[in-house]
C-alpha cells in the first residue's frame, strides 16, 4: 500500500520553499542565477525549485568557512564531538521527513530513503567516537634524551562533491568526520538532488549556529562549469572529496593534483558476484536480487556482472529470470514496491542504449530490456546472457542491467571479475573454505570490498568504503578514515644540553 505521505507537509517541515536559494551558510544567501526545478522521477512533476548560485555567492561561502574554521579548529576535539552528537540527534528528529524526501527526489523506495538517513545518523555516532581517538604514535629516538611523536592537526577547508544517488549519506560520510577533525566543509551537491541537500544543510547548520559556529558548514548549488570548477581549482580548499562518475573523477583528480592538493575519489563500480557450485543458491538468489535491482541499479556497488558455475548455471538462471519477472516496479512510497524509477530521462536513454549495444555485440536478452509506458522514468530490470568479454561489460551503466556468464574454474571467474577498469565491490557465494581463501587472498579479488555469501551492495559504516583502479582509490568511513581529513606532523623534542645529529652525522665548528 502507498504510504500516507503529505508531500507539501514534508517540504514545509524541512524548511523548503517553492523556490530556494542555491547558497547557504547559517541561512540562505541572496542569489540571482537561473531557477531549476527538482522533479519527482516517479511522476515527472516538480517538487520545488532552486535558484542557482554563482561565483559571487561561492566567495561568500568560502569566506564564511575560512572565518569559522579559525575558531572551530581550536575547539578541543571531544568538544567538537559533543556538537556532532547533537547533529546526529537533529537528523534522528527529522529522519522520517528526510527519508521521505530522498524517496521523492531520487526515486528510492521508502525503506532505502529512511536507511540512507540512518546511515548519516550512524556516521555522526562514528565521528563522535573519532573525536576522542585522533591518535598519534610516539617513537623512540636514536638520540639520547630526545623524544619523537606524531600528531594530527585540522587540514582546513574540505570540498565535498556528491552524486544524486546518495544525496544525504555521502555528504555525512565526509562532513561529519571532517568536522570531528576540526575542518570546515563546503558542500556542492548534485543539481539532480538539491532539495535533500538544502534540507540536510539547514538541519545541521542550525545546530552549529546555536553553538556559535555558523559557517563551519557551507552549501553551494550551481553549474559545474562555474562553481564546480571554482571549487576544485581553489587553493584555499586543500582537500576535495568527490563522488560520481569516473569521467568526473578523472577531471577532478587532475585539476586538484595540478595545484598539489589532495583528492578523495569515490567513482564508478562494475561489480561482480561469483556463484560457486557449492553455494547456498537460495541465499545467492536473494543477494543478487538486491544487489542488481535495489535502487534501480543506481548504486556504485550495484551488481552488474554475474558469473555462474557451469554445474548450476542453467537452473539458477531460470530461477533468476522468474524472480525478475516478479519484481514489483512502481511508486517508491508504496510499501510493496521493490524497484522505483531511474533518476531522469537521460538515465532511461542510457539504459536503452546499453541494452541495444549488448544485444548487438552478441548478448542474449533473457528478461526485461524496455522502458515502462507510464508517467515517470521507469524501466524493466534486465538480465542479458553475455560472454564475459563483451565490450559493454567493461562499462558501468547506472541502471538495472545484469550481464550473466558461465565459468568452469574459480581461477577463470576471478580473472574475469578483475578484468575491468573498475575495482569497487565484489562477492562470492560458496560453502568451500578453500575457495573463500582464494577469493580473499592476494590472487583473488582486486576490489576495495570483497564479500562472502552476501551481495556487493549494502556496506556498513564500520568498514572503510572505496575501491581501486578507476574507482579512484579513496576510502570513506571506517577505521582510520579520519586521517584523510587531517595533516600529520612529526615532532622531535630535545631534553638534553647536547645537539647530536641523526645517523651519526657530525657538524662541529
Amino acid at each position: 500500500m502507498i504510504q500516507p505521505i503529505d508531500v507539501a507537509g514534508v517540504l514545509s517541515r524541512l524548511g523548503l520553499a517553492e523556490v530556494n536559494s542555491g547558497a547557504w551558510v547559517s541561512g540562505p544567501l541572496p542569489v540571482s542565477g537561473p531557477v531549476v526545478a527538482s522533479n519527482n522521477p516517479g511522476t515527472g512533476a516538480p517538487l520545488a525549485s532552486v535558484q542557482l548560485a554563482g561565483l559571487a555567492e561561492y566567495e561568500q561561502v568560502v569566506a564564511a568557512a575560512q572565518a569559522a574554521f579559525l575558531r572551530w579548529r581550536v575547539l578541543p576535539a571531544p568538544k567538537r564531538g559533543e556538537i556532532i552528537r547533537e547533529l546526529g540527534d537533529a537528523l534522528r528528529e527529522h529522519k522520517a521527513d528526510l527519508g521521505a524526501l530522498v524517496s521523492l527526489e531520487v526515486g528510492k523506495i521508502l525503506s532505502e530513503g529512511l536507511g540512507e538517513v540512518q546511515e548519516s545518523i550512524d556516521m555522526a555516532d562514528l565521528a563522535v567516537g573519532f573525536s576522542r581517538q585522533l591518535y598519534g604514535l610516539s617513537m623512540h629516538s636514536e638520540r639520547a634524551q630526545h623524544r619523537m611523536f606524531e600528531q594530527w592537526h585540522p587540514l582546513g577547508l574540505v570540498g565535498v562533491i556528491t552524486a544524486f544517488n546518495f544525496p544525504n549519506a555521502v555528504w555525512a560520510w565526509n562532513a561529519l568526520v571532517a568536522l570531528a577533525c576540526g575542518d570546515a566543509v563546503i558542500w556542492k551537491p548534485s543539481i539532480k538532488a538539491p532539495l535533500t541537500a538544502i534540507a540536510t544543510h539547514q538541519i545541521c547548520a542550525a545546530v552549529l549556529d546555536r553553538h556559535g559556529f555558523g559557517g563551519v558548514l557551507g552549501l553551494i548549488i550551481g553549474a559545474d562549469a562555474e562553481v564546480g570548477e571554482a571549487l576544485i581549482h581553489d587553493k584555499r580548499v586543500p582537500l576535495i572529496s568527490a563522488t560520481g562518475s569516473t569521467r568526473m573523477g578523472r577531471h577532478v583528480g587532475q585539476v586538484v593534483a595540478g595545484r598539489l592538493g589532495r583528492s578523495l575519489l569515490e567513482l564508478g563500480g562494475n561489480n561482480a558476484i561469483i556463484v560457486d557450485n557449492t553455494a547456498d543458491l537460495d541465499l545467492a538468489l536473494r543477494g543478487i536480487l538486491f544487489g542488481a535491482v535495489g535502487t534501480a541499479g543506481q548504486r556504485c556497488t550495484t551488481t552488474r556482472r554475474l558469473f555462474l558455475h557451469a554445474d548450476i548455471a542453467d537452473g539458477f538462471t531460470q530461477r533468476l529470470v522468474h524472480a525478475y519477472r516478479h519484481v514489483r516496479i512502481g511508486d517508491p512510497l508504496d510499501s510493496s514496491t521493490l524497484m522505483g524509477p531511474l533518476i531522469d530521462e537521460g538515465a532511461v536513454q542510457d539504459y536503452e542504449r546499453a541494452v541495444s549495444a549488448a544485444v548487438a555485440q552478441g548478448g542474449t536478452l533473457l528478461v526485461g530490456g524496455k522502458r515502462l509506458d507510464r508517467a515517470g522514468h521507469y524501466v524493466e530490470p534486465t538480465i542479458i546472457a553475455a560472454p564475459h568479454d563483451l565490450p559493454i561489460c567493461q562499462h558501468e551503466t547506472f541502471a538495472p542491467i545484469l550481464y550473466v556468464s558461465t565459468y568452469t574454474e574459480l581461477t577463470e571467474a576471478i580473472a574475469w571479475q578483475n578484468d575491468v577498469p573498475q575495482g569497487l565491490s565484489s562477492s562470492i557465494f560458496t560453502d568451500s573454505f578453500r575457495k573463500v581463501e582464494r577469493f580473499l587472498g592476494p590472487e583473488g579479488s582486486d576490489c576495495g570490498i570483497a564479500n562472502v555469501n552476501i551481495g556487493t551492495s549494502g556496506a556498513e559504516i564500520g568498514g572503510a568504503f572505496g575501491g581501486e583502479k578507476e574507482t579512484g582509490g579513496g576510502r570513506e568511513a571506517g577505521s582510520d578514515s579520519w586521517k584523510a581529513y587531517m595533516r600529520r606532523q612529526t615532532c622531535t623534542l630535545n631534553g638534553s644540553s647536547a645537539l647530536p645529529l641523526a645517523q651519526g652525522v657530525r657538524f662541529d665548528l
